[in-house]
C-alpha cells in the first residue's frame, strides 16, 4: 500500500498570526493612549493658565497677582494629575491697573513615561496663554 502525504492546510496559522500581530497592535494601543493623554494635559494646561490669569487679575497688586496665579496654575494641574517635569508660569502684569489686564502663559513639560512598562523618558512640552481683564470700577494697591 502506497501512502500519499497528508497536508495539514491551515492548522495553527491563526495561533502564529496572533502571535506576530500582538505586538503591533500593543504598540498601536500605546500610541492611542499616548494622544489621548496629550490632549487631556493639553486641556489642563489651558485650564491653567485660565486659572492662572482669572486669580492675577482679583489680586489687588502685580506682586500678589503673579504669586496667586501661579499658585493657581500649580492647584489645576494637580487637580487634573498633570505631572510636569518642568513648570514655568508667567503672569504679565505690566497693565495691572483698573481697566488694564493680565496675562498668563503656562509652560509644561508634561512627563508620558508612565505609559510604558519600559519607563523612556518621554515629554511633550504644552504651552497655553490666556488674558483676564481687571475690573475698571475695583481698587488695586497701584
Amino acid at each position: 500500500m502506497i501512502r500519499r502525504p497528508r497536508f495539514r492546510g491551515d492548522a495553527g496559522s491563526a495561533a502564529a498570526e496572533l502571535v506576530l500581530l500582538t505586538p503591533a497592535l500593543v504598540a498601536m494601543l500605546l500610541l492611542v493612549v499616548m494622544g489621548g493623554r496629550y490632549a487631556q494635559a493639553r486641556a489642563d494646561v489651558d485650564a491653567a493658565a485660565r486659572d492662572a490669569a482669572r486669580a492675577g487679575s482679583i489680586a489687588r497688586g502685580p506682586d500678589s497677582a503673579a504669586a496667586d496665579g501661579a499658585s493657581a496654575a500649580r492647584a489645576r494641574l494637580h487637580e487634573g494629575d498633570v505631572t510636569c517635569r518642568t513648570l514655568n508660569v508667567a503672569l504679565n502684569t505690566g497693565e495691572f491697573r483698573a481697566g488694564g489686564s493680565v496675562t498668563a502663559t503656562v509652560t509644561c513639560a508634561v512627563d508620558l513615561a508612565d505609559l510604558s512598562g519600559l519607563k523612556l523618558p518621554a515629554s511633550r512640552t504644552v504651552t497655553a496663554s490666556f488674558t483676564e481683564p481687571i475690573d475698571a470700577y475695583r481698587g488695586t494697591d497701584q
